[in-house]
């Protein structure tokens, strides 16, 4: 179930030899030659973070030519680059797009149109990303208790701004929050959609919405900045590092563990030697010291699958959530 996911997470190590001979075996089949990452969302966000930071291990690590270009395609929550890698890009043997469990959401309720989640080839992920409730560093409200006794008095007073369209991963965080809170009826959480995490909490510090639903890596600079206040992480245990002086949602009382895996997809018609070496450039990724620098830094969790590993897992998370999205109403 997705509430499992942080059940099935691995633990990282360092680059080992066999790591590093399997890649070169790639190699010897397929190189890429000008590498792009698509974020499907605005700068900022989780996708953006994603492009971002693992472009940059892949230039560390010598494992493209040169810098990784990042380009930012924003709308639809993650379908106008779906559907234009769908229609224009589908043999790109250098592309790479961003995506998470928000993106696996979107497809299982069918809020792409008519796209389905074998348009394209899932490659790997390398972290999980664990939810996070937070408040503009101004706001009165202390806890995520507090929060949730204000939602059930009046639902009408606390507007929740998230980076996914409603009935996506952000807005389910909420929902299941709200039921562990013991809300009757949580159809009257007020939930306002932005297209990625960057603009949802600059509504939030902008006094537009009085509280922040998402990951934790993409609120870090606003915590570091000091316009946000993480009241709550949606992890079994405390994160760690500078995060562990944040309080679980279940120290609180509500028992709600929601992590966001990070990851990529590739072209459905891109060649089976650029999967293949994209698969094992993420697992030499997932596995090397810069990436553990990365995770420790911005509040990640191991969850390294790739290549045929990832495909079951998606597969399996898809009719996850199609069953929790059809038991909350979300969907018929």
């Amino acid at each position: 179930m997705l509430l499992n996911l942080s059940r099935q997470m691995v633990i990282g190590g360092v680059v080992g030899i066999a790591a590093i001979a399997t890649a070169s075996t790639a190699s010897a089949q397929f190189r890429p030659s000008a590498t792009e990452c698509i974020a499907p969302a605005g700068v900022g966000g989780g996708w953006d973070f994603t492009c971002r930071s693992v472009g940059k291990a892949l230039s560390d690590l010598d494992l493209v030519p040169g810098q990784v270009a990042v380009t930012n395609l924003s709308g639809g929550g993650g379908g106008v680059a779906f559907a234009s890698v769908v229609s224009g890009r589908g043999d790109d043997n250098d592309l790479l797009v961003a995506a998470s469990t928000a993106t696996v959401t979107r497809l299982a309720q069918g809020l792409y149109a008519d796209a389905t989640a074998d348009q394209v080839r899932w490659v790997g992920s390398l972290g999980a990303d664990f939810g996070i409730i937070g408040v503009a560093v101004d706001s009165e409200i202390q806890s995520l208790s507090e929060l949730m006794d204000m939602v059930i008095a009046d639902p009408s007073s606390v507007a929740f701004a998230g980076g996914s369209a409603a009935g996506g991963f952000d807005h389910l965080k909420i929902l299941q929050v709200a039921v562990a809170a013991g809300m009757d009826d949580v159809t009257q959480v007020k939930y306002v959609a932005f297209d990625g995490g960057g603009e949802a909490v600059t509504q939030l510090v902008g006094g537009f919405v009085q509280a922040f639903s998402g990951d934790i890596s993409e609120a870090t600079g606003f915590i570091r900045s000091g316009d946000m206040r993480v009241i709550a992480v949606l992890s079994e245990v405390r994160l760690p590092g500078e995060f562990d002086n944040i309080a679980t949602a279940r120290e609180q009382g509500l028992d709600v563990v929601s992590p966001n895996w990070r990851g990529f997809y590739t072209p459905v018609g891109a060649s089976q030697a650029s999967f293949d070496y994209w698969s094992e450039a993420l697992k030499t990724i997932a596995a090397s010291s810069e990436w553990q620098e990365v995770m420790t830094n911005n509040g990640l969790m191991p969850f390294a699958k790739s290549g045929a590993d990832f495909q079951s897992f998606i597969d399996q998370q898809l009719v996850d959530i199609e069953t929790l999205s059809r038991d909350i109403g979300i969907i018929d």
